[in-house]
């Protein structure tokens, strides 16, 4: 199912559901009033409370809503964004980032188990355990601004997007945990020989050991939900767009340079500008397919690329195939110097 997709009654719906976006963005995150009951996340959160049970764990997260998917330290729940709350909200949120992350049943499920790894580590205080320190490392180490993942490293499982186990211990521990929670992963075959079977092992061992037992920390605490946040939504998406976004002043110019060329040597082939903007759509979907940035952060890396091609005046000197697949390739590896940190937060 696709929040987008989601059917309406009309009944109860709230005044601004039938906003444009310009008198919505206006409204302040605070006054939305929405509630999780009800509407499209309600069948994620009970299939993760499932999968739980079957496990034989008694540990169940909170949820809550707020601005954006995250598992604060220390607090057995999980925040998950306001617009899966509601469809009109996913319209805008894809109108402003150009997706809606986690708008799929399946997408928002991989993202939920992903979470409840933080949250149960935090729930049995895990991340204390000297073996699990052994194991996957200490969480005290520092969050990167940005990681370089080795893709091909047979040490960390796959499950969400830009081999984001590697970039933190506790990412490592939350994607091992979801990939072991997933019903028919079969992970014991599919990392069968890899180094990353031992994390696995360990974290089968460790849910067995607290199959049955109460956690210890029960707290309903909810960081920066939803009915907090005075930011209208204008200001949300100004500042998540800034997040996400990158500087325009990247030097792109020897790599675009070696890919197309000068207009004193081909003349009278297509400007690269052009070339660009006319696939644009195509490319940025498959970046975002590869890396699982943003959409937003692919096109404004790819913004700043058509600009400099625009100002150097370059020219596609290749076969259109060739030139986008060089240049899908090129776009990839820009866009992978921005991928994002960690999606911790400290509850104070």
């Amino acid at each position: 199912m696709d929040i987008l997709r989601t059917p309406s009654t009309g009944q109860g719906e709230p005044a601004w559901a039938s906003w444009p976006d310009d008198a919505l963005l206006d409204l302040p995150m605070c006054d939305l009033h929405l509630e999780i009951r009800g509407g499209f996340l309600e069948q994620p959160i009970a299939e993760l409370n499932r999968e739980l049970e079957e496990r034989e764990l008694l540990f169940r997260p909170h949820f809550w809503l707020s601005n954006e998917w995250f598992t604060p330290d220390g607090v057995p729940g999980i925040a998950v964004p306001f617009y899966l709350a509601h469809p009109r909200l996913a319209k805008l949120e894809l109108a402003q980032m150009l997706e809606v992350e986690g708008g799929t049943t399946d997408w928002c499920l991989r993202i939920l188990r992903h979470e409840a790894g933080h949250a149960i580590e935090n729930a049995y205080k895990i991340r204390r355990r000297k073996v699990r320190q052994q194991i996957f490392g200490k969480s005290s180490q520092r969050y990167p601004l940005y990681y370089s993942p080795r893709p091909y490293s047979r040490s960390f499982v796959h499950h969400l997007d830009v081999w984001y186990a590697q970039s933190h211990p506790d990412e490592d521990f939350a994607e091992t945990f979801a990939v072991w929670l997933t019903p028919n992963s079969a992970w014991e075959e599919r990392y069968r020989g890899w180094p990353v079977l031992k994390k696995l092992l360990y974290v089968n061992g460790l849910m067995k050991e607290l199959a049955g037992t109460p956690p210890p920390v029960t707290t309903c605490e909810e960081v920066d939900s939803l009915p907090g946040l005075k930011k209208t939504l204008r200001e949300h998406y100004e500042w998540k767009r800034r997040h996400y976004g990158v500087e325009q002043q990247s030097l792109y110019d020897p790599d675009l340079k070696r890919l197309f060329s000068g207009p004193l040597t081909h003349a009278d082939k297509p400007k690269a500008a052009v070339f660009l903007n006319r696939f644009r759509k195509e490319v940025r979907r498959k970046v975002a397919a590869w890396t699982g940035e943003y959409q937003y952060t692919i096109d404004q890396v790819l913004e700043g690329m058509i600009l400099r091609c625009r100002e150097l005046d370059l020219r596609v000197p290749v076969a259109e195939e060739q030139a986008k697949l060089d240049f899908t390739i090129l776009l990839t590896v820009h866009t992978m110097n921005f991928l994002r940190s960690g999606r911790h937060r400290v509850a104070v």
